[in-house]
């Protein structure tokens, strides 16, 4: 149980939200997170949000989410939060092996995904030094004079420059460059102009010493061979190190962060600080080898961490929308309001207005959870396949990340709604996710740059849907995948459609003439595919309640999508009017069907009840949080008790 200022007096649990001293416990010690015993149809929808590797993967960050000395203060001062949230940082880092951690997608996602309602920060700093700087570190050849101990450790934070003011999604054409002296074997970083300085990272003083991975073009003899990445120390306990210019930038909404600019000034680097491998190496005579032509591939290889760092946001998406529907519901549940006589008093949730748009917000969570879930599995097994494969997964890594972040916006958005003002008080967890959410939106890529990229992608891959429709109508899972597969397909039609017929010679007018339908075209696409892998999960279900309620969030998720694309669909004879006009009666009762099933949805997500005490209106006692042991009723009370 949380409260305001200047309510009653505070529990234990409120007085654990004070940051804690740097030196304290780590999170080993910690209880494990707590819930109340699950049925089995509640279990099982656990387990199929989760998966089987439940306790390895997500049970540590659980206990993490329930941890009272992981939580913000939201009234400390913007200086204090930041500090905090290192802190935060450091009791993580003794709890994990870091290496392992950082070479371990589905560790890595999980730790975003259950951070994600917790603090935004918290995010934004460990995918920065777990994923973007540990990460690059191990993907790349190991170097005896660049040991990794003062990283594993937290001696030293790490950071990821390489967006600059001047030049974000089209990073290829940075200007920071990093030039050979071959006679003493170093390199200069220098800054060369405004527009090349480092835009946001976390380079402030906050936290401790810092260094960072920097990405740089490699100059040797005038000659430029691309982008690089060099490890590059940028503080100590001092302040910036010589060359090295960090100037703040203005607080972004949400948690906040020590967003920075950073510059360098002739900063001299040994040869070892050039992160190496196939994609490129210098040799002890200047000479550059590599096992790519091109200087595109060198540089997105040198950066291949940002595509994992894709999918910690969306990770951070799921876990924030997910916490922020969990509140919602819960609330709508104990929130009373006068029924049709004026003597009874029913729950907010009892109203279809109220909790239609909350089921429709559940159908989107479980879609966005097997999405994100699916494109985990699909990036760690790439290897294992062919270079198209690798390929399609990348692109579906993108395209996850855009679909979730944007839906979870959405989501989020409705939630607080759906609490009215309660839910624009911080303390009820939901007003800061959805400031934080706007980071995961552009970060590691802008959502409309990447569903660009993988819209061009489609126009030349992307296949057509089975001819045989499957028999059932539009009320039937694998009808409804099918018609979700042939919106996607009238898109890509009409986006190649567009392409041909624009003129000839200018290449930018014929894509802006077929972008708006290649991007319609990926957003279809991304709705296809988060239904199949929510039909998955219900085919994997083995405990019948559990496999209906399954069917039904499907059934919604992809019958509002239809609906949307009903016009097109009828115009190709994929559906009739009369199918056309059916469509609202089967939201309706899929909608009837799920409508007592609300809580059981969101208990399946296995949100601490540590983490829920925290948040008034999860619980319904929470007027309690807005009380005063001296309020006038209170003193009354007593007064009556002891008379």
């Amino acid at each position: 149980m949380t409260t305001i200022p200047g309510g009653r007096t505070a529990t234990a649990d409120d007085r654990a939200t004070s940051p804690a001293p740097a030196a304290s416990a780590p999170l080993t010690s910690a209880p494990a997170a707590s819930a109340p015993a699950a049925d089995p149809t509640t279990a099982e929808l656990t387990r199929l949000l989760l998966g089987p590797d439940h306790e390895r993967i997500h049970a540590p960050w659980q206990r993490v989410l329930a941890d009272p000395r992981m939580r913000t203060d939201p009234a400390a001062g913007t200086a204090d939060r930041i500090a905090a949230t290192y802190r935060r940082l450091r009791r993580i880092n003794r709890a994990v092996d870091p290496a392992a951690l950082a070479t371990d997608p589905r560790a890595l996602t999980a730790l975003h995904e259950w951070t994600g309602p917790l603090d935004g920060a918290l995010v934004v700093v460990a995918g920065i030094h777990y994923n973007l700087f540990l990460g690059s570190l191990l993907d790349h050849d190991p170097h005896e004079k660049r040991p990794l101990g003062p990283y594993l450790a937290m001696e030293r934070i790490g950071t990821f420059l390489c967006t600059e003011l001047g030049h974000g999604n089209d990073a290829t054409a940075l200007r920071t460059t990093a030039v050979y002296d071959r006679t003493d074997r170093t390199f200069t970083l220098h800054t060369p102009d405004a527009g090349a300085q480092k835009f946001m990272p976390n380079t402030g003083p906050a936290g401790g010493p810092k260094s960072a991975v920097v990405a740089a073009r490699l100059l040797v003899d005038g000659r430029d061979h691309g982008i690089f990445l060099f490890l590059t120390p940028l503080t100590d306990a001092a302040g910036p190190l010589p060359g090295v210019t960090v100037r703040p930038l203005p607080r972004r909404p949400g948690n906040p962060v020590d967003h920075c600019l950073t510059s360098f000034d002739e900063v001299v680097l040994p040869h070892e600080a050039l992160l190496t491998g196939e994609h490129g190496r210098l040799g002890p005579d200047a000479t550059f080898t590599s096992a790519l032509g091109s200087k595109r591939k060198r540089f997105l290889t040198s950066i291949g961490r940002v595509t994992l760092g894709k999918l910690c946001m969306s990770a951070a998406a799921v876990g924030a929308a997910r916490s922020s529907l969990a509140v919602a519901i819960r609330y709508a549940h104990h929130r009373e309001v006068t029924g049709a006589r004026a003597d009874r008093r029913i729950p907010v949730w009892a109203h279809r207005s109220h909790h239609g748009p909350l089921l429709d917000a559940a159908a989107t969570a479980y879609a966005m959870t097997a999405l994100h879930r699916a494109t985990v599995e699909r990036w760690t097994g790439r290897d294992d396949t062919g270079p198209a494969e690798a390929v399609a997964a990348e692109r579906q890594v993108a395209v996850a990340k855009g679909w979730i972040t944007w839906q979870a916006r959405s989501l989020i958005i409705e939630c607080r709604e759906r609490c009215g003002a309660q839910g624009l008080l911080p303390v009820n967890g939901i007003s800061p996710l959805a400031m934080d959410i706007e980071g995961t939106i552009t970060a590691e890529g802008d959502n409309l740059a990447l569903w660009a990229k993988a819209g061009a992608e489609l126009l030349l891959t992307e296949s057509a849907p089975p001819a045989t429709v499957p028999d059932g109508g539009p009320d039937d899972p694998a009808a409804l995948q099918h018609l979700l597969h042939a919106a996607e397909h009238l898109h890509l039609g009409r986006a190649r459609t567009l392409l041909r017929q624009a003129p000839s010679g200018d290449g930018l007018r014929r894509w802006n003439t077929a972008s708006p339908a290649a991007l319609a075209a990926v957003s279809a696409h991304a709705e296809r595919t988060a239904g199949a892998a929510l039909l998955a999960l219900a085919e994997q279900a083995t405990d019948p309640q559990a496999r209906s309620l399954l069917l039904d969030l499907h059934r919604l998720f992809a019958l509002r999508r239809v609906g949307a694309a009903s016009g097109p669909l009828l115009s190709e004879g994929l559906l009739t009017a009369e199918q056309v006009r059916e469509l609202p009666e089967l939201v309706e009762r899929a909608l009837a069907r799920l409508a007592d099933r609300g809580r059981q949805l969101v208990d399946a997500f296995a949100l601490p009840e540590e983490f829920l005490a925290t948040i008034p209106i999860a619980g319904p006692d929470y007027q309690r949080a807005f009380d005063h042991p001296d309020a006038h009723w209170n003193v009354a009370d007593r007064a009556a008790q002891s008379a």
